[in-house]
């Protein structure tokens, strides 16, 4: 039985076969996981929005205050009545207060919304360095604008209250009250606003510095 007629042996080919019963286990590959910053203070995000949202408020209420100080009175000198006039768009520093409260609210608003936007979608506030990086030159830009019209502004309407010194100006604010106190109240808004941004800019910093 170990040959066949025509003198040639067959040959035995062996197949080894799982044992019966067995499992075959497939190991996964491993996928590449992305990973975004998070930072150190969970709740960072959120202290994120309130100064986001407190600048642009403060920014509003400086361009609406400022727009809105408006007043006309009476000046008397030696007994002499002349009429006077008071508004924000006769001052360059004013106008460029105005200015720049605008573009601040604005910039502000479009990072509020930009952040509602990734918080649907439950994407991270801050996805990358690159947009962290974004938000701290833009911070600090509006910031450092921000405290450059207040400045301006603010030299303009002490002029105003105090008058100039070694000349015989009167103090203008006695028959425009209502004008002085306004412009007195835009400009702090407008220092208020610069401090909000400033502390999103050291916000960023915090997110940069997350590992």
């Amino acid at each position: 039985m170990g040959s066949i007629g025509n003198g040639r042996s067959d040959s035995v080919v062996g197949i080894q076969m799982p044992p019966a019963g067995g499992k075959m286990v497939l190991e996964p590959e491993a996928l590449p996981v992305t990973t975004s910053r998070v930072p150190r203070w969970p709740r960072l995000g959120v202290v994120m929005v309130a100064t986001r949202a407190a600048a642009m408020v403060m920014a509003l209420l400086s361009m609406s205050l400022m727009v809105s100080s408006k007043q006309g009175g009476i000046l008397t000198i030696f007994g002499i009545e002349i009429p006077l006039y008071a508004n924000w768009s006769f001052s360059y520093s004013l106008q460029f207060l105005v200015a720049l409260s605008a573009a601040s609210a604005a910039y502000s608003l479009a990072q509020l919304l930009l952040i509602a936007h990734k918080v649907m979608k439950k994407a991270p506030i801050v996805p990358s360095g690159r947009h962290a990086w974004l938000l701290f030159a833009g911070d600090q830009v509006f910031s450092l604008a921000m405290i450059s019209a207040g400045s301006a502004a603010a030299a303009v309407a002490n002029l105003n209250r105090t008058g100039i010194r070694h000349t015989a100006l009167p103090n203008f604010c006695k028959p425009l009250p209502r004008f002085c106190d306004l412009s007195a109240v835009s400009i702090a808004c407008a220092f208020l606003s610069c401090v909000f941004l400033a502390t999103s800019a050291v916000i960023d910093v915090i997110w940069l510095s997350s590992p």
